[in-house]
């Protein structure tokens, strides 16, 4: 068995990097074990605790994140590097891409997305390690990994929907379990107003990642409540 591969993470905001920790948290395979907010932690944490692949923003304190990226080419050869970043000039790309990364990620992280691209990381990981000798058929996919399209059209949010706030809503709604919870409830717990909670709630349930069933009380108008759907899956939401 291929033991859990270590990440490092590289990133200046704080709140990426709790948002980081948890989606990696939730995927098979990976452990963060250690994080940095600039380029001269990160060459340290490097050195000191060789992680099989690095998580990094472009945008560092003291230093592009390419240059990193060129710093562990020549230091760390072993080291594979994810991008995940807000940089989308082309310049930025093709430099991140000639320095051998991975894949390049562009902010805003989605999970879904940030799931299939970790496992196809871990794919490859094992094909490469358990390989002696490789075809050609290998060989392609190794090379044209990047040019694989991605296999979900859902993992855009619409305008007016912002992730980060709907990452919250998901979490928030699937702690209440099969009990529902109200539009209000879930405004007061993520700090946002009722109506753009039933926002949120609204998208969810057109998606298919959540219900809403009418409640009926003794008095006054019925109350809609939302229950998140844990067996949705994105292939399911395709078919719809």
């Amino acid at each position: 068995m291929l033991r859990k591969l270590e990440v490092l993470i590289v990133e200046d905001d704080m709140r990426i990097i709790d948002i980081n920790k948890r989606f990696v948290s939730k995927i098979e395979g990976f452990e963060v074990i250690a994080t940095a907010t600039n380029g001269t932690d990160a060459k340290e944490l490097l050195s000191c605790t060789r992680p099989q692949l690095v998580l990094l923003d472009v945008y560092l304190p003291d230093m592009l994140g390419t240059e990193l990226v060129w710093h562990i080419r020549q230091h760390y050869r072993e080291v594979d590097v994810i991008m995940i970043t807000a940089a989308k000039e082309m310049e930025m790309v093709q430099e991140a891409l000639r320095g051998g990364v991975y894949d390049y990620i562009v902010k805003p992280l989605v999970f879904e997305r940030f799931r299939e691209r970790l496992e196809s990381y871990r794919k490859h990981v094992i094909r490469t390690r358990e390989a002696v000798e490789v075809d050609q058929e290998v060989i392609d996919q190794m090379l044209t990994r990047r040019l694989v399209a991605p296999k979900n059209r859902d993992v855009l949010a619409p305008k007016g929907i912002d992730l980060l706030t709907l990452e919250k809503v998901i979490e928030a709604i699937r702690q209440t379990g099969d009990k529902g919870v109200s539009a209000e409830e879930i405004g007061r717990e993520i700090g946002t107003s009722r109506t753009t909670a039933r926002r949120y709630l609204e998208y969810l349930v057109l998606e298919k990642k959540a219900r809403a069933d009418l409640i009926y009380g003794t008095v006054g108008r019925p109350e809609r409540k939302y229950r998140y759907l844990p067996s949705c899956s994105m292939n399911n939401m395709n078919k719809k």
